[in-house]
């Protein structure tokens, strides 16, 4: 089966800037379902097995999209390293649910695409947003969280954001490249200024979507308590719980197998189930 791939295809957005996305789709003359991958912190299009992911998806007989947000601290000329991160420091929650609006706005016109059917994946604290943009646009009418967030609310407190604030500045090293990440205090700002639009609890509430909530129960950096949190708070949702996967599902940077870790690959197997018999 022929996959195309339409890689690195220069996104604007006038509230931001512009970004890189991917389009993985096989040819067929029936209208394909929109999927579209929303990446989280220190993520970005082409981590670790993300690209498999995406064939896997493209093969299911789905329209599969994977972007860079805006400012991920990725670049259009380099997506594939953090080469800015004065944009990462600049980052905030207003800018990625503008990128994602203009994502879904980009690629619901395709002709390829069936516009009664858009399903957002979101891993991480990309799933905080995918949760809070599915209640707010109506057109999204499948949701689907890996290892998800259950709050966008994940800023130092008391003293520490006392410090934020006066220093207008905080870093956080990243693991595996040794960067300082910094974090400008406008990212508080933003949230602070817009709590109740950032609401993930309420959002998951309220959303109208079909929800596929999956976790890992060795997920190291968001508890799996977060998943039964969302569960709870939208009993329409379904829960599905990967026994000892963690927070990527086994993946890693970089990813040199040509197969999906065992578990991504239950998920993501998981998801193509979940959207076939719901859409």
């Amino acid at each position: 089966m022929h996959i195309t791939k339409k890689q690195n295809i220069i996104i604007s957005n006038p509230e931001t800037r512009d970004f890189l996305a991917d389009a993985y789709y096989t040819e067929t003359d029936e209208k394909l379902p929109l999927v579209i991958f929303v990446h989280g912190y220190k993520g970005y299009k082409d981590w670790g097995a993300w690209n498999l992911m995406a064939e896997k998806f493209a093969e299911a007989g789905f329209f599969f999209v994977k972007f860079n947000f805006s400012h991920n601290g990725t670049t259009v000329e380099d997506p594939h390293n953090f080469a800015d991160l004065e944009a990462f420091g600049n980052n905030n929650y207003s800018k990625e649910l503008s990128d994602l609006g203009v994502v879904i706005d980009y690629f619901v016109n395709d002709p390829k695409v069936d516009d009664q059917k858009i399903i957002l994946i979101g891993h991480s604290r990309g799933g905080g947003i995918s949760i809070v943009k599915t209640f707010e646009d109506e057109r999204i009418n499948g949701l689907i969280t890996l290892a998800s967030v259950d709050t966008l609310e994940r800023f130092p407190k008391d003293e520490a954001l006392e410090n934020w604030k006066e220093k207008g500045v905080y870093y956080v090293l990243n693991g595996r490249t040794k960067q300082e990440m910094p974090h400008y205090y406008q990212f508080y700002e933003d949230f602070a200024k817009d709590e109740h639009r950032f609401d993930v609890e309420r959002a998951a509430e309220m959303a109208k979507a079909h929800f596929l909530i999956i976790h890992g129960t060795n997920d190291e950096s968001v508890s799996v308590k977060n998943a039964e949190h969302l569960h709870i708070l939208n009993p329409f949702s379904e829960l599905f719980l990967i026994e000892k996967a963690n927070h990527t599902f086994g993946a890693k940077e970089p990813w040199e197998e040509q197969e999906l870790p065992k578990d991504l690959n239950k998920a993501v197997e998981k998801s193509i189930e979940f959207i076939k018999e719901k859409m």
